[in-house]
């Protein structure tokens, strides 16, 4: 669920739920990546059960990343999502499930967002293709260099929807990925997987809190079970509290602002395209290593403690004098309900209610004071109370008018701090040099903000070009001074419009913070008069079965695939009079669309390539009965805010009726693989040859039962569930090919797949929010002091490091950092090296010897072979995926540049060139020492400065 800054206001004001991972990384041995043994001890110091994977949180950045070159084919994008899902299982190591979900399906409300997203998405890349054009042409008319463009086609990533080939074969794709580690990996070996792929309906996170309710109601659940989901939506935090399960851990990638990127002309980094010159490009490295991502850019990840979240609520919502017993779990789901009011994916939020102006407090603060009036909670397992929660919305109202007028003062008080900030950027532009060069100050310790120097080539023809049109002459006696201090001509020359102080902002035809607000907004949004009560009374009820709906879809399931909101904008919290008697009951028995049939509803004309010939004239004929559906451009509106991402697209709301009566007449040209791919499906249980369910499920294809059975508990950890035969399984003992012609079939496969269906209930059967019985309430993590803290005493906070709080960490000095940076294999990655691993150090490390790197010596091969545990003997071969390429010296013939010899090679005249040169010779150091802290240097064996301080270099 997109809610814009809910995890940096989270994050900012409950900080102990953070906690950086501990990841071990792969080793490398004469060239070849040894893989991690995730069979081992996690090192994190905390063991997860079930380990839940969002996959379209997964796929979108492996196959149109934003920080690094897109991979060219879609062979190359199946790799970079295996190779980012190992990176996830050897940083958690589950010990009993695997679930990975992709969305399939989505219900009726959801695919509003999915179209206004695709009509965007689709839109936004032709605009940035012609843009890019444009400016291609400028440069190379300007005689600049860019490198030849690549034909080929772009990627449009609303093919990342069900139905699609591409989703079609990741799910080949990732049986193949599943059935390679549970047979070479010692980590998954008793290890349950069950992938749910795009054509079982249903959003991947939801898909998962279905399966976790439903085990939850089964007697052979432990209540202990260690859950950890990834994902980076922040309705996952709401989902995690909705389970009330206290072992509950969220991974997610850390987000890093102003992280570079690379120019899409150019491929270099620095500068975005609009600013792009056509200089040539630099080569980054010695070798040019680092051309793809420069150095330190690897993501890292974080945990989100669920459990201490659970802790800093307990605190916030204990209430004294309740006329009714407190209720922390019931509190927890009444704080989950109140944060739909500040944005959903179903629902706008509340003009009056901004996550950013500190929403969520507000509304915890009316609520503690309204709840004494209200008699009891607002929800109870996931159906809500409507007249205590007019009681809430009503208080809200109350203060709507001075919300509108304080937003007002806001944003002036921020346009006049800005306005001081560039006129003082301007006067100071000449002190010092500005953007990656800007002076960073020493002794802080925050290395975390000091980026290395991207393309210094450009960003030097910057400063020149910066400096060159600031440049001004000597003020004249005919000379007159601006307001601000700088000379300008006597005659007087008109300020451009964008050397102006002041940026253009969007007109705001509503102006909240003046009388009439209402008015203007409902006639300006809904095209009504505000004294159409009846009109505003439909909008209201519409809105309040949105809230039923969704506090139900986060603890129920979908009440119903075809409920959806059908206007662009919400009322105000001052119109929710009389809600207590609206109804709040769905239509039952209701069916999600088929896969094409979503795609019809939710891509644009652009994207019809994806869909069937017949199906696809439906969208681009004139005579089309639903080409209304199908705009070539549409409107956005800003709707107050600043950019076009955070307006409402106006694209008309598909009637599904109609939809359904054009469809009908195009079926019958379905062809049987189109026919296939439109077809609903279910999820797939994997188990390899260790499992004690692998006999099991091999008898049932032996005995050719076809009806279900039931999945025996004891035999996978308690999950129970039904079992029947898959059509296209994977069997031991035959080989599966692999569908990516990069990598090896599985000739001597042991692992098995089965059609695996969750436990069915009466649909009217009410799933309890409560925490098991038999659940232990994991040991208190914050400490009094913690209460207090925020933000660590206004100093960038920092994640805590693995689950052990009282661990003693490891802190080296400068001169450590500094041998690490030049002593790392170069092949190691980006990752681990230094902002000065490329240039040589002083000879003062070894007065008079030439320069050896501590992995150049041979002999530590056997070092490194020592640490593979005796398991690996039966993992097999590496999969292939993970062989990096060997590198060859182009001097020495054929001979392959191993790890003892790579560094030498290329490093040794360097090396030999920069030692320090003295009247004495060189490294001619005083023999005498001028005081007692030279004394104790040369005491300690160290006859040489100590580096600077640790604010000089950027390690990470």
């Amino acid at each position: 669920m997109g809610v814009p800054a809910f995890f940096r206001w989270l994050s900012r004001k409950y900080p102990a739920i953070i906690v950086s991972c501990v990841e071990e990384k792969p080793k490398e041995c004469n060239g070849i990546k040894i893989p991690i043994d995730s069979s081992k001890p996690n090192p994190n110091e905390v063991e997860f059960d079930n380990l839940y994977l969002d996959m379209n949180g997964i796929i979108h950045p492996c196959t149109h990343p934003e920080d690094k070159p897109a991979p060219k084919n879609e062979d190359e994008m199946m790799v970079a999502i295996f190779e980012y899902i190992d990176r996830l299982f050897n940083i958690v190591r589950p010990r009993r499930l695997l679930y990975m979900a992709i969305d399939g399906v989505a219900p009726r409300a959801k695919m509003n967002q999915q179209r206004s997203r695709r009509f965007r998405a689709s839109k936004e890349g032709v605009e940035t293709a012609e843009e890019k054009q444009r400016i291609r042409q400028e440069i190379l008319e300007k005689g600049g260099y860019l490198p030849p463009e690549e034909i080929k086609e772009r990627f449009d990533s609303n093919c990342i929807t069900p139905g699609t080939e591409f989703m079609d074969n990741l799910a080949k794709c990732l049986r193949y990925y599943i059935a390679d580690r549970l047979n070479n990996d010692p980590g998954w070996k008793n290890l349950a997987v069950i992938l749910s792929d795009a054509s079982a309906p249903g959003e991947g996170e939801h898909k998962i809190m279905d399966y976790i309710r439903r085990q939850r109601a089964q007697p052979n659940h432990d209540p202990n079970t260690h859950h950890c989901l990834c994902g980076a939506d922040a309705d996952l935090i709401m989902l995690g509290l909705a389970t009330h399960e206290p072992n509950f851990t969220i991974i997610r990638e850390e987000f890093k602002p102003n992280k570079p990127k690379p120019c899409a002309l150019c491929n270099q980094f620095g500068h975005e395209v609009k600013d792009c010159q056509g200089l040539p490009k630099e080569k980054q490295g010695e070798h040019d290593q680092f051309a793809d991502c420069p150095p330190g850019s690897e993501q890292e990840f974080i945990f989100i403690r669920l459990c201490v979240l659970r802790e800093y609520l307990e605190r916030e919502l204990t209430m004294a004098s309740l006329p009714f017993t407190f209720d922390v779990e019931r509190s927890i789901d009444d704080w989950v309900f109140m944060c739909f009011f500040v944005g959903n994916d179903f629902l706008p939020h509340l003009p009056s209610l901004e996550i950013r102006e500190g929403a969520i407090d507000r509304l915890v603060n009316i609520y503690k004071n309204v709840v004494h009036k209200t008699g009891g909670y607002l929800t109870e397992n996931g159906y809500v109370n409507l007249q205590r929660v007019q009681m809430i919305m009503l208080s809200v109202g109350e203060v709507e008018d001075n919300i509108f007028k304080k937003r007002k003062d806001d944003e002036e008080n921020f346009r006049r701090r800005q306005k001081d900030k560039r006129k003082r950027m301007k006067r100071e532009q000449h002190s010092m040099p500005g953007g990656q060069f800007t002076p960073q100050p020493l002794g802080r310790g925050n290395r975390g903000s000091h980026q290395p120097i991207n393309n210094p080539r450009h960003a030097a023809f910057e400063m020149r070009m910066q400096d060159r049109q600031s440049t001004t002459p000597s003020a004249s006696p005919n000379t007159s001074f601006t307001s601000d201090g700088s000379p300008s001509p006597a005659g007087g020359i008109k300020r451009k419009v964008e050397d102006s102080d002041s940026e253009p902002e969007p007109e705001d035809n509503i102006r909240l913070w003046e009388a009439g607000w209402k008015q203007r907004y409902y006639k300006n949004k809904f095209d009504v008069d505000v004294s159409d009560k009846n009109f505003r009374r439909k909008v209201v009820q519409s809105y309040v079965e949105g809230l039923c709906w969704v506090l139900r879809y986060y603890y129920q399931g979908c009440a119903s695939w075809k409920w959806y909101y059908p206007f662009h904008y919400a009322p105000f919290a001052s119109d929710f009079e009389g809600i207590a008697d609206m109804p709040s009951d769905f239509e039952k028995g209701t069916k999600p669309f088929r896969p094409l049939e979503q795609l019809m509803g939710v891509f644009p004309a652009a994207s019809g390539n994806f869909l069937p010939p017949t199906w696809r004239n439906l969208m681009t004929d004139p005579e089309s009965s639903i080409i209304d559906f199908y705009p070539e451009d549409f409107a956005i509106d800003l709707n107050g805010k600043k950019y076009a991402w955070q307006g409402v697209a106006l694209l008309p709301f598909v009637d599904e009726r109609r939809l359904r009566a054009a469809l009908a007449e195009v079926y019958p040209d379905l062809t049987p693989e189109e026919i296939r791919r439109n077809s609903l499906g279910g999820d797939v249980l994997f188990v390899g040859k260790q499992h004690l369910l692998h006999d099991f499920i091999l008898e049932q294809y032996k005995s050719g039962e076809k009806e279900a059975v039931g999945l025996p508990p004891e035999l996978c950890h308690g999950i129970q569930g039904k079992l029947a035969r898959n059509d296209n399984p994977v069997l031991p003992d035959e080989t599966l090919h692999s569908p990516v012609p990069m990598l090896r079939d599985l000739t001597q496969n042991s692992a098995i797949s089965i059609n695996f269906k969750d436990p069915q209930f009466q649909e009217d059967f009410i799933f309890k929010a409560e925490v098991l019985s038999g659940a232990k309430k994991p040991p208190p993590v914050l400490k009094p002091g913690d209460w207090e803290k925020t933000n660590n005493d206004g100093r960038a906070w920092r994640p805590q490091l693995g689950f052990n709080r009282d661990r003693r960490q490891v802190h080296l000095d400068q001169s450590s950092f500094r041998t690490l940076g030049h002593a790392m294999s170069r092949n190691r990655g980006h990752s681990g090296s230094g902002v000065y691993s490329n240039i040589a150090p002083p000879g003062a490390y070894n007065q008079g010897n030439t320069y050896r790197p501590l992995l150049g010596r041979p002999q530590q091969i056997p070092k490194l072979l020592s640490n593979i545990g005796p398991q690996d003997s039966w993992q097999g071969p590496t999969p292939l995926f993970q062989h990096p390429p060997q590198r060859f010296d182009r001097n020495s013939g054929a001979t392959p540049l191993l790890a003892w010899n790579r560094m030498p090679h290329s490093q040794g005249q360097p090396y030999q060139q920069n030692q320090y040169q003295r009247p004495g010779g060189p490294m001619n150091y005083p023999q005498r020492p001028n005081d007692r802290r030279e004394r104790g240097r040369q005491g300690y064996g160290r006859p040489y400065p100590l580096p600077p301080s640790s604010g000089r270099y950027n390690w990470n």
